[in-house]
């Protein structure tokens, strides 16, 4: 049977991000290890908060107090019946997205092969990972984005966007990154739900004009009902992230945009993720996979996908400056899945 054991870790950003709902300079994380026949699977549970729901590390130690008998019952194998378990018995997205990275990075080492193998897909991503740019001065944004280019080749940049100080504020510090940004590089936009309905029709225009190839979450998830006269008004390619948590959201909300955002931690795991990417494929629609205040770990787990995704936005792990994982390098602007059984990430 498997042994559920974890630790609590606070991670520090390089730089504090700034998005339209505030500013974080660190988060916690707890590195989940789930043991059985003397392999260790490895998983990650992050804090989230995207307004409408959160799990902060009370939430989460609670969620995996409860988790340490629970999956004691099962065997690392039975990955769909203890999904089943775990939702039935209410624990969090993000402590089953740990779990369920775990089961699969056990199942990996057992196997003796890569998680990506295991899944049939390919080792190298569709494309480059985008680093982002938090809200903040024209002149504070350049200087990000030079920290950023000093990592090596940046292919493609997300610009957050959606100040307080309103869409004036946020062209001009679109400008002055669009000024500095590597020319083969392409740029979006993430406004985080910080746009009125009036705003997000004047700058999808605007940016659209611009060369930006897609913007996140232009509304509140409030506002959800109005995407389908923004569908109808913008010729942009609109992405949710915010209002797509599951397979369910998908459904609901799939006809009136483009493309979907989605993050191991916010939808419960791999297994669940794998499904949101059928879903939309089914709908015709874009995929993008992002991160919260991940880890190399969460990040690994997530690019495990990457040959299936159209946009990949697995930055944070190269903002943090007390990674407790290694394995997941950034060359010449893209992410490695390494050739090594499991997720490939060690954790120290």
């Amino acid at each position: 049977m498997a042994f559920l054991r974890y630790r609590k870790y606070w991670m520090t950003k390089k730089v504090a991000l700034a998005i339209s709902r505030g500013t974080s300079a660190g988060s916690c994380s707890y590195i989940v290890e789930v043991e059985a026949d003397g392999v260790v699977g490895l998983g990650e549970a992050a804090e989230l908060d995207i307004a409408v729901y959160q799990e902060d590390a009370t939430r989460i130690e609670r969620d995996l107090q409860y988790c340490q008998d629970l999956l004691s019952r099962f065997h690392p194998f039975q990955r769909n019946s203890i999904e089943g378990t775990l939702l039935h018995s209410g624990i969090g997205s993000s402590t089953r997205a740990a779990i369920d990275m775990a089961l699969y990075d056990w199942a990996g080492k057992s196997a003796g092969l890569p998680v990506w193998k295991m899944l049939g897909l390919e080792s190298t991503p569709r494309g480059p990972t985008s680093v982002t740019i938090g809200i903040n001065t024209p002149e504070g944004a350049q200087a990000r984005l030079g920290k950023w280019m000093e990592l090596g080749t940046i292919r493609a940049v997300k610009i957050k966007l959606g100040s307080t100080l309103g869409i004036d504020a946020d062209k001009k510090m679109f400008e002055a990154v669009r000024a500095i940004a590597p020319k083969n590089a392409y740029l979006g936009v993430d406004a985080n739900g910080g746009w009125t309905l009036e705003q997000a029709l004047e700058m999808l225009s605007w940016l659209q004009a611009k060369g930006v190839v897609h913007v996140e979450q232009p509304l509140p998830v409030a506002e959800n009902h109005r995407l389908e006269f923004l569908k109808k008004m913008s010729t942009m390619p609109i992405f949710i992230d915010e209002s797509c948590r599951s397979c369910k959201d998908i459904i609901a909300w799939g006809h009136h945009v483009d493309g979907i955002n989605i993050k191991i931690t916010k939808c419960g795991g791999l297994s669940e993720a794998l499904r949101m990417i059928a879903t939309a494929h089914a709908m015709e629609l874009k995929t993008m996979v992002g991160c919260y205040g991940n880890s190399s770990l969460g990040n690994g787990a997530a690019h495990q996908l990457a040959s299936l995704i159209d946009y990949i936005d697995l930055d944070s792990h190269l903002n943090i400056s007390n990674d407790p994982c290694t394995g997941l390098g950034l060359v010449d602007g893209f992410l490695i899945n390494r050739d090594v059984p499991g997720l490939g990430i060690d954790y120290a």
